[in-house]
């Protein structure tokens, strides 16, 4: 299975509080935060969501 590699490279503070928890759901907490994830549904669900706050790298 492939992952992805997700950095918060914008704030939370203006959004809403579903985007910024399902930021936190990924381990992403302040910006430049980079944390590895597996390629699946569920994960590419939750990075189109907050896809306007995050840079998504296929590794």
């Amino acid at each position: 299975m492939a992952n992805i590699t997700i950095k918060l490279t914008r704030s939370l503070i203006s959004c809403k509080k579903d985007q910024i928890a399902t930021a936190n759901s990924l381990g992403l907490r302040k910006i430049g935060d980079t944390v590895g994830q597996p390629d699946n549904e569920a994960t590419r669900g939750k990075v189109k969501k907050i896809i306007h706050l995050v840079e998504v790298t296929e590794a």
